[in-house]
């Protein structure tokens, strides 16, 4: 295989109803810097149209093209007939990668067509970079349990494709282009060689309290945590910070805490503008899902790992140390 002959890098749009879903967004975002180190070209692709404001946010990302599929086969997601056009697509134009959103959806999606065009497909990366000497994408993510930054390489085979999980990069739009190439595509799946089928679809109910993606604030209660009845108190410091509760994987193991305030690389990816994280160690799965204006952490271990990802630190008992927050900011209430 001559890898020069791959060029262009291309980001699926996955759609959530009418909207385009936000880590398409955020890929589209990243991968424009990635395409302006390397001289090629974004292209965005998507099956069937987009509504012009869903389409105006991923021109504002900078693609250079944007491929339309049509046919049959494409009313709902199938796994078969997605990963069927993009294998078709990629055998005619041989992109250089394909990014996917790590979504439900995607996850189960890309390998799919990866494993079709005979290459390899990475999951989870928390960085990508560039490697000019060997032209290839290094995708970094956590291994061994977080203790380790693991570099993954797609080195012979192309296109490299790999799975990002939602909020792992930042929606910053570079504006679009002067000129952008739309090309439509035919091709169609016929309905019987779909091997599954969507009997019902109920949405899911979103509790607006388990959202904290978005959240300005998040107060991180870890495994440091001895006792549930202490929860409360730190409800009650995220309330009156105006922010929400979130925890790490070992209180969602414990039953303590839903799934959906996991922080880190295998729950949620936050951004919010104060983190304060109470009785958490620091692994590296956890701390690689937090990217925040301010970052405080709180242990009574002075050689805790999360130490060296704070801008401030506070050693102590996490319990006195949140009741000492909570009073001094219902003082300046007062």
């Amino acid at each position: 295989m001559n890898k020069n002959q791959y060029r262009d890098m291309w980001v699926y749009i996955e759609k959530e109803g009418e909207k385009v879903a936000q880590v398409s967004l955020e890929l589209c975002c990243e991968i424009r810097k990635l395409c302006n180190e390397t001289g090629e070209k974004l292209c965005a692709v998507s099956f069937g149209s987009l509504p012009e404001g869903e389409l105006d946010k991923i021109l504002e990302c900078g693609i250079d093209r944007l491929i339309i599929v049509d046919g049959s086969g494409y009313e709902q997601f199938n796994i078969d007939s997605y990963a069927n056009a993009f294998t078709v697509l990629s055998r005619k134009y041989m992109p250089s990668a394909i990014f996917v959103g790590g979504t439900v959806d995607g996850r189960d999606f890309a390998p799919r067509f990866a494993v079709q065009l005979n290459t390899g497909c990475t999951s989870d990366a928390m960085e990508l970079v560039y490697n000019r000497d060997s032209g290839d994408i290094e995708f970094i993510e956590p291994a061994v349990g977080g203790k380790i930054m693991a570099v993954i390489t797609v080195p012979v085979l192309r296109p490299q494709v790999g799975t990002i999980r939602p909020g792992t990069f930042k929606y910053a739009p570079a504006g679009r282009k002067e000129n952008v190439e739309t090309v439509h595509e035919v091709i169609d799946f016929p309905t019987e060689k779909k091997r599954c089928r969507v009997v019902s679809f109920t949405p899911d109910y979103k509790d607006p309290e388990l959202d904290i993606a978005d959240c300005d604030v998040v107060v991180c209660v870890g495994n440091g945590l001895k006792n549930k009845e202490d929860l409360e108190r730190y409800r009650r410091l995220a309330k009156l910070l105006g922010g929400k509760i979130g925890c790490t994987r070992p209180l969602f193991d414990r039953g303590i805490l839903p799934y959906q305030l996991q922080v880190g690389q295998s729950g949620v990816m936050i951004k919010p503008k104060l983190y304060i994280g109470f009785g958490i160690s620091g692994a590296v799965n956890h701390t690689a899902g937090v990217d925040a204006d301010v970052f405080v952490a709180v242990n009574s271990d002075p050689d805790a790992q999360i130490f060296a990802y704070a801008d401030y630190g506070i050693v102590g008992d996490m319990n006195k140390v949140c009741d000492t927050m909570i009073a001094a900011l219902e003082a300046k209430k007062a």
